[in-house]
């Protein structure tokens, strides 16, 4: 049973929880669900965290590049902590209560490490287009000052966008009836549909948010490949083209795997509505949970420096 709700106004309210759901209509096999869960989540923690132990670890990761990767590493962790809780507390415990002001910490740190994955993606096209349209001086422009001042911009961007939300959503007033909640945690947009007042405000703050952040980063991303590409076909002998190509592949993929299920989930909650509530739990997982998971099976398949360094890091723990 829920709490009992106490009243301000009687015309104001604002729930004291909300309840979340996990698989819609399939509550009754939730334990089962959860093993794959809990699998996913352990392959996201522990090949992400095996990364930055590897680049700390490792004196000849100690490159802008592998810097980078590190960052996307930690945002990974920080966006799969985000989730793990109250996820595997509906799937495992039936657990499925969140209180109103911890639903909006939850939600204002999700959005965070998710533009700040957009941003560290960014940040990754553009080391890889200085590198190969400027190899000379890949060492002077990425210095460790420029990398450091770079991770920092990212982190104060992800947090001035998305401080104004959760006061937004506070000022509105929400129906009894309507606590009920999408997912197994707290997303934007679902949170602000319970609301029954005006969340005109919201809608439009939250798709600057989004354009600002994830739909400048996407067009920036194109366009660095793009002379990316316009430099590798410049280059004389086709190994140097080929060679270069696979310093970007890792990055090209990781950048599929996060915006193509980002924009698809904000398409669904924009536009379809109409849709079951299993598709839209299921694109919010695949968006929420996949990435952090295959980001280090990307990079540990295509960077031999980065394989070797985790296979080092795996030997080292089997013989403490």
């Amino acid at each position: 049973m829920l709490p009992s709700q106490t009243y301000v106004n009687i015309s104001f309210f604002q729930p004291h929880a909300f309840l979340m759901i996990g698989i819609p209509g399939h509550e009754a096999v939730h334990g089962w669900i959860s093993i794959p869960f809990s699998s996913m989540y352990t392959m996201a923690l522990t090949g992400n965290c095996l990364i930055l132990l590897a680049v700390r670890k490792t004196p000849s990761l100690h490159q802008p590049m592998y810097y980078f990767l590190s960052m996307l590493a930690l945002t990974d962790v920080g966006l799969t902590l985000s989730t793990l809780p109250t996820t595997l507390a509906v799937l495992c415990f039936g657990h499925r209560l969140i209180g109103f002001n911890a639903c909006l910490v939850q939600m204002f740190f999700l959005h965070s490490f998710s533009v700040v994955e957009s941003s560290v993606l960014l940040a990754m096209s553009f080391d890889r287009f200085v590198a190969i349209s400027n190899p000379l001086r890949y060492a002077t422009v990425l210095t460790n000052n420029v990398i450091i001042r770079i991770g920092m911009a990212i982190v104060a961007r992800a947090a001035l966008s998305l401080f104004p939300v959760p006061f937004l959503l506070k000022r509105l007033n929400f129906c009894p009836n309507k606590i009920l909640l999408s997912h197994s945690f707290c997303f934007h947009p679902d949170v602000m549909r319970r609301a029954c007042a005006d969340i005109t405000i919201n809608i439009f703050y939250g798709l600057y948010v989004v354009l600002s952040t994830g739909g400048i980063d996407s067009l920036l991303i194109i366009l660095s490949y793009i002379l990316i590409l316009h430099t590798i076909l410049g280059l004389a002998s086709p190994r140097e083209r080929i060679r270069a190509f696979n310093t970007c592949v890792s990055h090209i993929l990781a950048v599929f795997v996060f915006f193509i299920p980002g924009i698809t989930m904000s398409m669904i909650h924009r536009f379809g509505r109409h849709l079951s509530p299993i598709a839209h739990a299921l694109v919010a997982y695949v968006y929420l949970v996949v990435p952090p998971v295959l980001n280090p099976i990307i990079y540990s398949v295509k960077s031999k420096p980065i394989r070797e360094a985790m296979l080092r890091m795996l030997k080292r723990k089997g013989q403490d």
